[in-house]
């Protein structure tokens, strides 16, 4: 492989913009009523009327309906989405019944509209013995009704519900959105029980979310008093784990390197940490942190630091490799600064509050005082998701809420999507979504394993532990670790005997991931990994440690009497370094967006020899996504990140587009998809026929997010739409390559292709069509096939906004960064000269 020393191709040609309409696959019929219509109507109809007897005449009441076991709710017939206050689906749970999942829907009916659900059941029964039953899909999936309790309202794991009635507990409250009063009659019923709230309410699109201190029986009272209710849920506690290592270094050695450091200008781009606070004062930190640049999320702490953590990270993310750089003898050059924000007090955790909301006033700090300037949020700070637990049957418990969004992770999405923080209340945070956007890349920890044991099968613990809120998010870019080292050469005398636990090149230890997600609802975490350190098992096999050989250095915290220099390791000090490189690719290209700069630092990333002995050995292609949500796309890379080689050629193409439609009040429709005719070396590709050849393509883009829990479907989706990606076959002209995705682009009654997913790529559809923001795979072939493969389509697939026409913003457009790489691995060739050279006059791809 040549050197990588030119720069990434920047296409700035627009593609072709079509009409589009995604491909009718047909569905499948609903199963035949097995029992008796009339019996089933009029049951369900006297347990609807049972469940008003003890409601208040002139208020609304909450109703639960519970599907049969494997049969789906018509969650949208539940939530009439007409004009005026009409009943309201507020949360969706499931449960599992005799391994079939069981929906148990709950809805607001407000007072004067208990007739909507009982002519519904009346018209069933009429129509009961007709060929054409009313109603069907609605009722014959309901197996009960019943009046809802707090129970119905809890949508995480029934086994996290509080165990012990009497004592108090922390709830984080989701409010629905009715008459803009929900927050002042909340806070003055809390206030006139002497129940603690939050200091501060989060507010997304329908939603807003405070924390509530309460006794089970005090929620429930709460419950019956408000008709605001509509989600409970369980607050996650931060954890910010720490190993302080002995000083490793001399002052010397900082003076040695600071002769040779040359820092980035006031200008250049900036990794902003959020975390526990900045020493500035440390000499290795100080040229690129002015004091004007640190911040406190909360105005009534000290900008001073107390905890390490936030200065251990800091050197990560501004020097990538410091070992490297303190140990070189050449000059080093930073392209980037440094931020700081603390969002964790200095004695113990937040004061019960909204972690969305302080991560949202730590973004607004920065931006007021700096609002031009490029930065990189990282957050190395995580908060446990809840283990992954099983039955005593050994189904699965938590397993099914695994990958779920939170307030927290919800809110990095929206924030990442561009939303406004709008914070002129003191109490409420609210991410506007009128103002123009403006997107922003987040860096976040995948979070660590805290209590690795010395038996532990690592891989295997690592498969089961969910990487840590808010890592789940689906715009972040969040990092795991691995463990470059397994020698302990070096090691303290102490460590004598001591055994490396993960071998070298595999994932570290601690590392978690998404391999429990439930994959067709959510991402594969962590998308790229970063070295982390690596734990050593005791002689005895008793203990586990870190020994600092194992370890990254770092700055210390300085205090009397102590050196310069610690060691860090886990997804905290990986994190650091990814965002370093991110920064780095925003101060090398000034002008792309974030969506570019997250795709190019998953693009850059490749797996290990350790890790690609697994791939290789994967007898299938859910296999090979299971290593997927283990390692990412692998170890992120600067230098792929940053250059092309002769032999390596990047392309990188910055677009928008407009998903939907709508006619009229009524559920949209996909609107348009863009054709990128790329420049491509189409000659060269052909002079090496069989030789084989690499196409590695990364569609990035942000999406709002839906949070709160009802179903995860149709307008209830989490995300406001998806894109995917989809190239042009070997075999196929331009046209009948627009035909096969295209419905709208085919002649009446033609028939086309299948959609089938192309031979040679790594991951197909299973990564192509996946749940997330980012999509990524890699097609294999021969280069006589990948020299007519030079178009690309980009298109949208459903999302809330098509079913809510009054919240779709799809006449914005909304942004999208595609990546496409050529590497020709066996032979070297110049395949980056002659796109470079097409770059300069129009692009015509013959139509064949």
């Amino acid at each position: 492989m040549a050197e990588r020393d030119r720069p990434h191709i920047v296409i700035s040609a627009p593609p072709d913009t079509e009409g589009f309409t995604f491909p009718n696959r047909g569905g499948a019929q609903r199963p035949e009523f097995p029992g008796s219509r009339i019996r089933h109507g009029r049951r369900l109809k006297r347990e609807f009327e049972d469940s008003w007897k003890e409601a208040d005449e002139d208020e609304g009441t909450y109703i639960t309906f519970e599907s049969f076991p494997g049969i789906e709710l018509a969650l949208e017939s539940l939530d009439p989405q007409a004009s005026g206050e009409q009943p309201e689906l507020v949360a969706v749970r499931t449960r599992t019944v005799d391994d079939q999942v069981v929906q148990e829907a709950t809805v607001y009916i407000p007072f004067g509209k208990k007739e909507y659900f009982l002519k519904r059941l009346t018209k069933y029964l009429e129509t009961a013995q007709n060929d054409s039953v009313k109603n069907a899909k609605l009722v014959e999936a309901i197996s009960s009704i019943r009046r809802a309790t707090i129970r119905e309202l809890w949508t995480d794991p029934d086994e996290q519900f509080p165990s012990d009635p009497t004592q108090p507990h922390w709830w984080e409250v989701w409010l629905r959105k009715r008459d803009g009063r929900e927050q002042e009659r909340f806070t003055v019923f809390a206030g006139s029980h002497q129940l603690r709230t939050s200091a501060h309410f989060l507010g997304f699109n329908d939603r807003t979310v405070i924390l509530l201190n309460a006794t089970v029986k005090q929620l429930a009272q709460t419950f019956e008093a408000l008709d605001d209710i509509a989600e409970l849920r369980r607050p996650h506690d931060v954890s910010s784990f720490v190993t302080e290592l002995p000083a490793a270094e001399q002052r010397e050695w900082v003076d040695d390197l600071l002769s040779r450091l040359q820092t980035a200008g006031p200008g250049s781009p900036v990794v902003c940490v959020l975390d526990t606070g900045v020493q500035d004062g440390h000499p290795l930190l100080a040229g690129s942190l002015d004091p004007a640049d640190i911040h406190v999320a909360d105005p009534n702490w000290s900008l001073r630091p107390t905890n390490p953590h936030g200065t251990e990270m800091s050197a990560l993310a501004l020097y990538g490799d410091l070992a490297a750089a303190v140990t070189s003898q050449h000059p080093v050059r930073l392209e980037h600064r440094l931020e700081s924000v603390k969002i964790l007090p200095d004695r113990g955790d937040n004061e019960r509050d909204l972690l969305g909301a302080i991560t949202a006033r730590a973004v607004d700090r920065p931006e007021i005082e700096a609002a031009g300037r490029p930065r990189v949020f990282m957050l190395a700070v995580t908060a446990t998701q809840g283990p992954v637990t099983s039955d005593v049957n050994g189904r699965d418990g938590a397993r099914g809420e695994a990958g779920k969004p939170t307030s927290w992770s919800a809110a990095l999405d929206a924030l990442a999507f561009g939303r406004a923080i709008d914070d002129s209340d003191a109490q409420l945070t609210y991410l506007d979504r009128d103002e123009p956007r403006r997107p922003r890349l987040f860096v976040v920890s995948a979070g660590n394993i805290r209590d690795l044991q010395p038996g532990d099968d690592h891989l295997a613990r690592s498969d089961l532990e969910l990487v840590e809120d808010p890592a789940q998010a689906w715009n972040a870019l969040s990092v795991g670790a691995y463990s470059p080292r397994d020698d302990m050469a070096g090691a303290p005398s102490e460590f004598a005997g001591w055994v490396p636990v993960a071998p070298r090149g595999e994932l570290a230890p601690s590392s978690r991931t998404s391999v429990s997600f439930d994959r067709k609802s959510w991402p594969f975490k962590p998308e790229v990994v970063a070295d982390g350190g690596n734990t050593a098992v005791s002689p005895d096999r008793t203990e586990v440690d870190t020994p600092p050989n194992l370890a990254l250095l770092t700055t210390r915290m300085q205090r009397i009497g102590e050196g310069y220099f610690t060691t860090t390791r886990d997804t905290s000090a990986a994190t650091a370094q990814v965002a370093a490189i991110a920064a780095d690719i925003a101060a090398a290209y000034p002008d792309l967006r974030p969506e570019t700069v997250r795709a190019l630092v998953v693009h850059s990333a490749e797996w290990t020899e350790a890790m690609r002995g697994h791939f290789s050995g994967a007898a299938t292609r859910a296999a090979v996504v299971t290593l997927l949500r283990r390692y990412g796309m692998g170890v992120a890379d600067r230098e792929r990140a940053l250059r092309s080689a002769v032999d390596a050629l990047t392309l990188v193409a910055e677009s928008q587009l407009r998903p939907f439609e709508h006619e009229g009040s009524g559920d949209g429709r996909t609107r348009e998809m863009n054709l990128h005719r790329l420049p491509w070396p189409s000659e060269v590709l052909e002079q090496l026929g069989a030789e084989d050849v690499r196409l590695r393509v990364t569609l990035s883009y942000f999406i709002e997010p839906n949070p709160s829990s009802r179903g995860w479907n149709g307008r209830y989706a989490y995300p406001s739409f998806g894109l995917r990606f989809a190239t042009k076959r070997a075999e196929e002209s331009v046209d009948a390559f627009r035909r096969r995705i295209n419905a709208r682009a085919r002649d009446e009654g033609h028939n086309t292709t299948s959609r089938g997913t192309e031979s040679g790529w790594l991951l197909g559809a299973e990564q192509q069509q996946a749940a997330g923001s980012i999509h990524t795979d890699i097609w294999t072939g021969s280069a006589a096939d990948l020299a007519s493969k030079g178009v690309i389509a980009v298109y949208p697939v459903a999302g809330w906004w098509r079913r809510r026409p009054r919240l779709d913003q799809s006449d914005r457009g909304v942004d999208y960064s595609l990546v496409l790489s050529i590497e020709s691995p066996n032979v070297e060739v110049d395949l980056w000269t002659p796109v470079m050279q097409q770059i300069a006059t129009p692009i015509e791809i013959e139509t064949r």
